[in-house]
């Protein structure tokens, strides 16, 4: 599924069956989301059968994951429940190197027998795979951490609250919306639990309790008289957070420019709907942009994806090196232009960092799928390329000898291979406010919400739209605009960052279905960011033919 292609699901009641197969698994009664599933004991039996079976069949390196999946998603649409989707998958991978080899097997036979025909079979792909291999994998070491467990830290567990209350929080959104003027609604609710049990034979045994849950809606306006609609989407940001996302506690609420509102570690979905209702009517007689240069004022649920397209995957060490050529491209940002120690990918201002430990993220956990420690890094200092995302078998490439800690697979079924962190711009260390920002901006757009986009194979020329448009005048915020994309180069885009608000201002965007890899891969990330400035910006109208 493509990433830009997700936002359509949240509309059809029977969107569920189009979710990956992985996150899929088999439907069971809500009730049985309940169930404790094994201790940790148990898992830890279990993991040493595949461990001790690949060390007898001379595997030199073995790790396995025993995982359990759940997943419930709600659908709405007006006044009615379209779908309520409650699913379990539950296995083991076992990842093995023999004969300086990678070899990867799984099964959802998760019994003595299953999991030592599994390590078997995943000894076999190794050596056979070893007849081709050029150069035996070469690991970076890992500190061996026992016995440790992680869990993402909710207040609220969605398993615990009632079906039927989220039914009704959705409802309820739906119908002010449609008081407020909407024609149609539709709204979602994705809520995730990983259950994950590493082992190693490096002797680590991390039992990890994953949460994600995002809301989210398109509101739809109709002017039957001119035959024309305008739709606009939540503002949510998916998150790594339990149900007390959705308490939409005032405290954790900042006041946009106009009359927009957003949302930092709690969301209001009614309120967020009221006023999609109201700027969607909006829309149906919003003056059409004028094409030329701007300054473009960016808020962080819009810049997020611009981060997540133009930072997040050209710095992917294996799409640089060229092994993710066949799934959308490979990189800019060759290893020649990080070896200079000078190349400019942004203004000074620009400092972006990795970060795997960053709290209600959806990429938070304790330890990646290799048993490495998450960590935060820097990628960009200074607006200086310094570093890229690598792991255990990737790091060598660099000279450097410590895994970053950023190695994730959907399932169990799914070999773990090097996905993309958190990646976030850094708050501007200077107090500034979105007021602050444009009081001295004469001609501007100020954009928030991500929409539709497109970039080049390399990451690098790109054209990005948005949810809402307003104009920039004087120093104040206007009328609201359609039909607007501005359009760059990544190294022209980030070197025009010339103000970045502070972290008073700071938000996160996140994606639960990042793809990538073959057989594809689905990940969930997050990209945090104040609202940032960027001067001399090439603005196009989508609306006309040019």
């Amino acid at each position: 599924m493509k990433r830009r292609d997700f936002m359509q699901l949240a509309g059809l009641g029977t969107g569920a069956i189009m979710l990956p197969t992985s996150m899929w698994g088999k439907e069971i009664p809500v009730e049985a989301l309940m169930d404790p599933g094994l201790d940790v004991a148990s898992k830890k039996k279990l993991a040493d059968v595949a461990l001790n079976t690949a060390k007898s069949l001379g595997a030199t390196y073995a790790d396995t994951r025993i995982g359990r999946y759940l997943n419930q998603y709600v659908f709405t649409r007006e006044d009615k429940v379209q779908n309520v989707v409650n699913t379990e998958s539950f296995g083991m991978g076992i990842r093995v190197i023999a004969q300086g080899t990678w070899g990867f097997a799984s099964t959802n036979d998760v019994s003595p027998e299953g999991i030592k025909k599994a390590t078997e079979q995943a000894v076999a792909i190794a050596k056979a795979n070893s007849k081709i291999q050029k150069e035996p994998v070469v690991l970076a070491p890992v500190d061996s951490y026992g016995e440790v467990s992680w869990k993402t830290p909710i207040r609220k567990d969605f398993k615990d609250v009632p079906v039927s209350e989220k039914v009704d929080l959705l409802l309820k959104a739906n119908s002010a919306a449609m008081e407020n003027g909407a024609s149609f609604v539709n709204s979602a609710l994705f809520m995730v639990n990983e259950q994950k049990y590493f082992a190693s034979t490096e002797g680590s045994y991390i039992d990890q309790d994953v949460h994600r849950i995002w809301p989210t809606f398109g509101v739809t306006a109709i002017d039957q008289s001119k035959g024309k609609f305008k739709s606009r989407q939540a503002l949510s940001a998916p998150m790594g957070m339990g149900y007390e996302y959705m308490d939409g506690l005032a405290s954790e609420k900042i006041a946009g420019p106009g009359d927009l509102q957003f949302y930092r570690y709690s969301y209001d979905i009614v309120e967020d709907a009221i006023a999609a209702a109201k700027q969607a009517k909006e829309m149906l007689t919003a003056k059409s942009v004028d094409p030329g240069k701007y300054t473009m004022v960016l808020d962080p649920n819009h810049l997020g994806l611009t981060i997540h397209e133009s930072v997040g995957h050209p710095l992917e060490l294996d799409r640089v090196l060229g092994y993710e050529a066949n799934y959308a491209g490979t990189s800019f940002a060759t290893l020649d232009k990080w070896k200079s120690k000078d190349f400019e990918y942004g203004s000074k201002l620009v400092n972006i960092v990795a970060d795997k430990t960053q709290p209600h993220s959806l990429g938070a956990v304790g330890y990646d799928d290799e048993g490495v420690k998450t960590k935060k890094w820097d990628l960009i200092r200074n607006g200086v390329l310094v570093n890229y995302e690598a792991i255990r078998d990737q790091v060598h490439m660099l000279d450097q000898k410590e895994s970053h800690g950023c190695c994730y697979a959907q399932s169990w079924n799914d070999v773990q291979f090097q996905r993309m962190p958190n990646v976030s711009l850094e708050a501007g260390k200077e107090k500034c406010s979105v007021n602050d920002m444009i009081k001295d901006v004469e001609k501007g757009i100020y954009i928030a919400g991500r929409g539709s986009y497109s970039i080049d194979q390399q990451r690098y020329n790109f054209q990005f739209g948005g949810t809402v448009f307003y104009e920039i005048r004087d120093g104040k915020i206007g009328e609201m605009l359609n039909d607007v994309a501005y359009q760059s180069n990544t190294q022209e885009f980030w070197n025009s960052c010339t103000k970045i608000c502070d972290k008073d201002d700071y938000r996160m965007f996140g994606s639960f279905f990042d793809g990538k890899g073959q057989p594809s891969q689905v990940s969930a990330v997050s990209h945090g960011c104040s609202t940032t400035r960027f001067d001399n910006v090439n603005v196009i109208n989508t609306g006309r033919n040019i």
